[in-house]
């Protein structure tokens, strides 16, 4: 496919070899203006928001993916199959669904296990939990204990739904899946069908155990930690 591609509008080089990736537009346009230098808007299709700058002399982009399975994987697709973009970074929400993970704590995503019906389009009939790219993975779980930065490396449970009373969360628990949200699967099968890499990191902003939720004043103060690891593994 040639690009600019349906859903994206930046000519070819407009965005760097990694991407962070934000659900949340508004959250794009925050990380170009209050960490990125020299920040120039690449894509605005659908108010999806990407920027190119950047970080500590090092060039790195940011683009909004939207909510869902479904929405990350038309635009880390296209990223990573037609802009030729080498590692997608995603950074949101995520419920917990383990008392060791608390609310303000992040979460690396090592494997997401799903019961999305995005990842039956890729041909193989069995059950499946897309794993991160090591390289990425190891590299946050050190930068965050050097950063003193509360993080969490295991599972996470992608949902399909947002409002679901059919996640099963004793036997997730049983699995050491430690939260749940709605895109990394989809990242992860984008990057293994595409040889590239991916990795989910995620902030706790609700705790499915204890009710505790994040009002939306200390989301923002938390989410920053999370923005800077993401960014310093770049």
């Amino acid at each position: 496919m040639p690009i600019p591609t349906p859903h994206i509008n930046a000519p070819a080089g407009a965005f760097a070899d990694t991407v962070l990736m934000p659900g949340d537009p508004l959250r794009s346009k925050l990380v170009a203006e209050k960490f990125l230098e020299n920040a120039e808007l690449v894509n605005n299709v659908r108010g999806v928001q990407g920027y190119t700058g950047t970080w500590k002399g090092k060039r790195v982009s940011v683009m909004a993916s939207g909510m869902g399975a479904s929405s990350i994987g038309i635009y880390s697709y296209e990223l990573f199959a037609f802009y030729d973009v080498k590692n997608i970074i995603r950074i949101g929400s995520a419920g917990a669904m383990n008392e060791k993970v608390k609310v303000r704590d992040l979460v690396i995503g090592m494997s997401a296990y799903n019961k999305s019906s995005y990842l039956k389009n890729f041909g193989f009939s069995g059950d499946n939990a897309p794993c991160a790219d090591y390289g990425l993975l190891s590299k946050a779980v050190e930068t965050a204990k050097t950063m003193n930065i509360p993080a969490h490396c295991g599972p996470l449970f992608t949902s399909e739904v947002f409002y679901d009373g059919g996640i099963d969360m004793p036997v997730l628990q049983k699995l050491g899946v430690l939260a749940v949200e709605m895109e990394a699967a989809a990242l992860y099968m984008n990057a293994a069908l595409t040889g590239k890499s991916a990795l989910a990191i995620c902030t706790i902003s609700d705790h499915l155990i204890t009710g505790e939720a994040l009002p939306a004043e200390d989301r923002q103060n938390s989410f920053l930690d999370m923005i800077r690891l993401g960014l310093e593994i770049a």
